[in-house]
């Protein structure tokens, strides 16, 4: 057990190990338990909202600009430890290092947009908004934030939310996935180096009971979850029965319509990365492609050989391979239960990676790239997210039908489409439901200064993650009306 990497949570600026049951941390791409994640509840909640309501008054009142340098310096320790940190999200997560270090530059983007807040936080101002009378808007933060993340970007997700919500103002409670808690902690480290006041941020981990404690804790003012869409969903009315401000960002299935006009290897090329990238562990994956009239057999050729020639691998090792394993044993096992219910359903198989072994690392948790051909819309597989290395191929005569099928969907996060038309490219950004649209673009995902704009049951609330809308979220507008008298000043104007 000494070999295990401690898992503290940190409350009030100080590491503290709790005592009592704790959920096992694996290396996926070996199989290896690496620690143990304390399974914190009411308790550790309790406590880390009262250092976070405590450090607040003066945390709201430390100027704006001095609020950014703090980020500015954490920028800047993040990057000195880049290496480290990539390589433990990969430990912890399977992402090769090229996945883990684009999406630690993804975080660091809201790190620097976090930097700007002085100007993100400017009020508007009217003056003689009547005679005599001005008036003037101020961003306020609300208090106690809460952040609840997912496992499949340990770095990326947490960024999203805590330096913006900080930066505003606020003091901040992170609950993260118990799956890849060592990433949390890293970043936690680093943002205590950067000089942050104690109390300001805080992190304890652990499993429902912890996240029922932030739902319901009278004190906390605002909840940002991303994750699966029941749980969304669940996050979304728990926290405004009880009286919060909730942002949950829920599942996806992302559709990728592909005209007969496409341009094949740079389709191939893009397909490949949106339906395989992260092992599609990731609510922008492009899961299903919709291939238009002769699209299919111009097409899926490359495409099968392209997903063959995909190497799977451990992570943690130099020699990096395109693709790692999946978070865990039972995600594994729930994705080839899925492809199996297609193939039972009547879709043909045209890649198939659950018979993928890696002799080097036999107990890790792979699946090869997989094609499935044929897929129906009533099919299992075309309705439930499958958040694993899956492509459904499904067949559409025209344009029209392929969007009157996207449509069709529950979910509402991504859509793209891949054509040389611009007409065409037109009409689908024009009519398709779904937040984010790419126009030969595979993972529609935005920067920091955009908000992520889910959709229907892919989002619960109504200002997203990121960008101007961010800000809103993590801020309450005041409006003041003033109006000074003296001789001459604010009269009634007469004739």
């Amino acid at each position: 057990m000494s070999n295990l990497t401690p898992c503290p949570d940190f409350i009030g600026g100080e590491w503290l190990m709790p005592k009592g049951a704790t959920t096992p941390v694996y290396n996926p791409s070996t199989g290896d338990v690496i620690a143990e994640c304390p399974a914190g509840g009411a308790a550790e909640i309790g406590t880390a909202v009262a250092a976070a309501r405590s450090a607040f008054p003066a945390w709201r009142e430390t100027p704006a600009v001095e609020r950014a340098r703090v980020f500015f310096r954490y920028r800047q320790l993040v990057e000195q430890n880049f290496d480290q940190l990539c390589q433990t999200v990969s430990r912890e997560h399977g992402k090769t290092l090229v996945e883990a270090r684009g999406s630690v530059y993804r975080g660091i983007e809201n790190i620097e947009y976090a930097c700007g807040v002085p100007t993100l936080l400017f009020g508007d101002t009217l003056e003689n908004l009547a005679r005599g009378v001005d008036c003037e808007t101020i961003l306020q933060p609300l208090g106690v934030c809460a952040g609840i993340t997912p496992f499949n970007f340990p770095a990326m997700v947490p960024l999203w939310m805590y330096p913006l919500a900080i930066a505003c103002g606020n003091t901040f409670v992170l609950k993260p996935s118990e799956k890849v808690p060592l990433t949390a902690n890293f970043l936690g480290e680093l943002l205590d180096q950067a000089g942050l006041p104690k109390g300001v941020f805080n992190i304890v981990h652990g499993g429902r009971p912890a996240v029922d404690a932030l739902l319901t804790h009278p004190q906390v003012r605002a909840v940002s979850f991303v994750g699966s869409t029941p749980i969304a969903k669940y996050i979304y009315e728990t926290g405004t029965r009880n009286g919060k401000r909730v942002q949950a960002n829920g599942g996806a299935k992302n559709y990728i319509v592909i005209m007969p006009d496409a341009d094949v290897p740079k389709t191939v090329e893009a397909l490949s990365t949106a339906a395989f990238g992260c092992a599609g562990e990731r609510c922008m994956a492009g899961s299903t492609a919709i291939t238009v009239g002769a699209a299919a057999e111009r097409l899926l050729p490359s495409l099968v050989t392209a997903a063959r020639a995909i190497k799977v691998g451990p992570t943690d090792r130099p020699a990096q391979p395109d693709m790692g394993p999946v978070i865990t044993a039972q995600h594994r096992d729930r994705v080839m239960e899925l492809v199996a219910s297609g193939e039972k359903e009547g879709a043909k198989i045209l890649c198939d990676g659950r018979g993928l072994k890696v002799p080097d690392a036999p107990r890790g948790f792979y699946l090869g790239a997989t094609i499935v051909d044929g897929v129906q819309a009533n099919m299992t597989l075309a309705r439930e997210e499958v958040f694993g290395p899956v492509l459904n191929v499904m067949r559409m005569d025209d344009l029209d039908r392929a969007i009157e099928l996207t449509n069709q969907s529950a979910f509402g996060n991504g859509a793209a489409i891949f054509t040389n038309s611009g007409r065409a490219a037109r009409e689908f950004k024009h009519r398709v439901k779904a937040g984010m649209v790419g126009i030969n673009v595979g993972v529609p995902a935005t920067m920091a200064m955009f908000p992520f704009t889910g959709w229907d049951d892919s989002f619960y609330g109504d200002l997203h993650i990121q960008g101007k809308e961010a800000v809103q979220f993590y801020t309450q507008q005041k409006v003041i009306t003033s109006r000074w008298f003296g001789e001459g000043v604010g009269d009634v104007w007469k004739k």
